[in-house]
Parts: C-alpha cells; sequence; structure tokens
C-alpha cells in the first residue's frame, strides 16, 4: 500500500511541475521516473520493456527527422507563397494561409509549422499594412486544430493510437464508421469560417509575393514514403507492436544518411542537436509515471468512480470526459493528461456500457482543442507569442482569447456533435 501512495504521489507532484514549469517539463519527467525506478517501485526492465511504448516512441522521433528535413527543404514555404498569389484579397491571403498551415499540421509538427509559416505571415502582414497578432493567433489556432486529424500529426494522436492499435487508415474509417479526421476537419472548416468573420474587413487587393523553389523534393518523397507505409500498418502489425516506429525510423535514418553524405543546408551534427530532444525524453518519462499509476491500480479506481456518478449515461459521460479534458488542457501539457486519462476512459466506456471510441474520440478532440482557449495551453501558442513579441507586438491575454475562444468554441461543438452522431449508437 505504501508504494502506491508513493507512485500517486510523484505522479500528482510531477504533473504539478508541468504546469508550473513547462520548459523543464522533460527534466521533471526525467526525476519522476528515476525516483519511481529509485525506490524500487518499478524495476529498470520493467520501465524499458513493458512501460515505454517504443513503437509511438520510434513513430515519433522517425516523424520528427522527417518533418524537420522537409520544413528545411522549403517546399512548404513554396506551398504557402503559391496559394498566397492565387488569393485576390488580403482576407483571402490570411485564409488562405491558415488553411495551408493548419493543413501541413496534419504530417508536421504543429511548432514547426509556426516557425515555418510566421515570416510569410509578417511579410503579409507588412504588406496589407495591419497588426499580425490577428493572423499569428490564427495560425497557430488551426495547427492545433489540424494536428490532431491523422496518426502522425501530433504526440496525442500518436498515443491514441498506441493504446487502441489503430493504423494510419484508421483515423479515417474505424471499424466501418467514420473515423476521428472528419471530425476534426469539420473542426477546421468552422474554424476557418470564423476566422474569415474576424479578417472580413481586410478586402483590400493583396501584392504579388515571391515564390521560393524547394531545395530539393528527397524529403517530401521521404514524408509521402511514411504516410504510404503506415497506411498498412493495421495489415502488416495488427497489435501496434513495432511497424509503424520500425517504418518511420527506417526513413529518419535514410534521411539523415543523405543530409551527412549531400551535406546540405546544416552540419549534420548541428541538425541532430536541433531536433527536439526536450519532448523526447518527456514522452520517455510520462511513459513510464503513467504506467506506474495504472499497474498500482489507481487510474481503475477513478475510472470506478466516473462510472458511478450520478447520472452518468452516454451522454454525460462523453460531456464530462470531453468538458475536464477541454479546460485542462488550456493550462497543462495535453500529453501527460491524455496518458493519463486514456486508460481512464476505457475503463469507464466498459463499466458504463459505453462505446469506447466514442469517449475516446472525445476525449481527444477536447484535449488537443482545449490547448487553443490560452496563450499557455499550447506549444505552438506560446512560439507565436514569443515571436510577435520580438517583433514589437506583444501578445495580451485578452486580445488572444477575443479570436480563439470563438473559433474554439464553434470548432468543438461541431466536431464533438460528430463524434456523438457517429459513436454513441
Amino acid at each position: 500500500m505504501t508504494q502506491e501512495y508513493l507512485i500517486l504521489a510523484v505522479f500528482v507532484l510531477c504533473y504539478i511541475l508541468f504546469a508550473v514549469f513547462p520548459r523543464r517539463r522533460s527534466w521533471v519527467a526525467a526525476c519522476g521516473s528515476l525516483t519511481l525506478i529509485a525506490c524500487r517501485t518499478v524495476s529498470p526492465m520493467q520501465a524499458v520493456q513493458k512501460l515505454v511504448n517504443w513503437n509511438v516512441m520510434g513513430l515519433f522521433w522517425g516523424t520528427l527527422v522527417l518533418a524537420e528535413l522537409f520544413m528545411l527543404s522549403k517546399a512548404p514555404a513554396m506551398m504557402a507563397e503559391s496559394l498566397i498569389a492565387r488569393t485576390r484579397t488580403g482576407r483571402g491571403a490570411m485564409l488562405a494561409l491558415c488553411a495551408l498551415a493548419g493543413a501541413l499540421s496534419i504530417a508536421v509538427e504543429n511548432v514547426a509549422v509556426v516557425l515555418l509559416f510566421a515570416p510569410v505571415a509578417f511579410s503579409l502582414s507588412e504588406r496589407l499594412r495591419m497588426n499580425p497578432t490577428p493572423l499569428l493567433i490564427g495560425v497557430a489556432v488551426c495547427t492545433n486544430i489540424q494536428g490532431t486529424a491523422t496518426m502522425i500529426g501530433d504526440p496525442p494522436s500518436m498515443i491514441l493510437a498506441g493504446y487502441m492499435k489503430m493504423g494510419f487508415l484508421d483515423f479515417f474509417v474505424y471499424h466501418g464508421r467514420a473515423g476521428i479526421f472528419f471530425a476534426i476537419e469539420l473542426a477546421a472548416i468552422t474554424a476557418l469560417l470564423v476566422l474569415a468573420w474576424f479578417y472580413w474587413r481586410h478586402g483590400e487587393a493583396s501584392t504579388p509575393i515571391e515564390i521560393e523553389h524547394p531545395l530539393s523534393w528527397f524529403p517530401t518523397a521521404l514524408l509521402g514514403l511514411l504516410v504510404i507505409g503506415l497506411s498498412f500498418s493495421t495489415m502488416i502489425d495488427p497489435d501496434f507492436k513495432w511497424f509503424a516506429g520500425a517504418w518511420s525510423m527506417t526513413l529518419a535514418a535514410l534521411a539523415l544518411i543523405w543530409l551527412a553524405a549531400s551535406a546540405r543546408w546544416l552540419p549534420f551534427g548541428r541538425f541532430v542537436a536541433s531536433l527536439d530532444w526536450d519532448t523526447t525524453v518527456f514522452l520517455a518519462g510520462v511513459f513510464v509515471i503513467v504506467g506506474a499509476l495504472s499497474t498500482s491500480g489507481w487510474l481503475q479506481r477513478i475510472a470506478d468512480t466516473l462510472a458511478r456518478l450520478p447520472g452518468a449515461g452516454p451522454l454525460g459521460l462523453f460531456l464530462l470526459l470531453a468538458g475536464v479534458s477541454l479546460v485542462l488542457s488550456g493550462f497543462i501539457d495535453n500529453v501527460p493528461f491524455l496518458m493519463a486519462m486514456i486508460p481512464v476512459a476505457q475503463d469507464v466506456a466498459n463499466n458504463a456500457g459505453v462505446p469506447p471510441p466514442l469517449l475516446l474520440f472525445g476525449l481527444l478532440v477536447g484535449a488537443c482543442l482545449g490547448g487553443n482557449l490560452t496563450p499557455i495551453g499550447a506549444s505552438a501558442n506560446v512560439v507565436a507569442a514569443g515571436l510577435l513579441k520580438r517583433r514589437g507586438y506583444p501578445l495580451r491575454f485578452a486580445a488572444y482569447t477575443a479570436i480563439a475562444i470563438p473559433v474554439t468554441a464553434v470548432a468543438l461543438t461541431v466536431s464533438l456533435a460528430f463524434v456523438w452522431f457517429v459513436w454513441s449508437r
């Protein structure tokens, strides 16, 4: 019993520190997992072999390498500038930029997309003689929404795919029904409609923009191969144990060999050092902490409590889990939250006789869209705020929420309604 409470104490302390010190989250996760190992509540072999999901880790890191090279190739910049060049008005160009940023986030990490599109957004704002804040907010919000649409868009989607043993195509059609992709795309479309209302006054003609040429199409081809391979992952590896990670790491190794051999764009060592090692360590540490909490029985107790709540029918449980994930994800990192809550939602569904995908998809939608509620709710928001501050436009909380909350409210309502309509039966 003492070990159970020690695990709970480490879990709670780590989650508090994640919220208080978000820039030190990898250190907190590493220290928390090492503490559990040092106190012998988890053995080193158990942590390495059972608690850390190496298939998800390989999928994340392989996708990270390919997305970084894709960004450096300037192919995404060419796509953005070509799209803007085809629009006739300022608002059309702004919406085109937000739409493409969101679409790219389906395959590329959100922060990378914001960093890539920020120069284009600032250039467009200068041409339109406007404050770039609304445009950067739109870009960040759209990337956060669309990152949930596919298996390779964001770590939360990868984590859910690992838990539910989903392949790439399962995000489109799962057990014969429309998958989470369509709920997110409806959310993205409605978000753009709300942004169109905010951008409506910018009806002036957009000026021509210079279109860059990609340095190489090889990273784009590798990213395409990643998607093709993952499309067959459920046939090759139905239990989601090895193929997604192995395929992603194989393509990442090819990309790194190509980069080292051709000496393109960045020195090899500098490129490797620039990768997101912080999130890599963070994910591994959280896998150990949440895995220990699950094996100790605490998550099952939480699930039993939720299932016994008065009036806890399918709709009540669905809205409760989605609402809690929405609110909490506005202030804390959604990755550790989802890791803890996914098994809880599964157990609640089993105990209450509710279709598990209903609660799990609702949980994912709430957690990922909840990051849009505040400027600190998602890494993409924090990066956008930092870029604006450097340009002399400090992002005020009220200015952010005035745009982000209406967009999120409409997008969330539409996506949850879709999930309920498809999966409640």
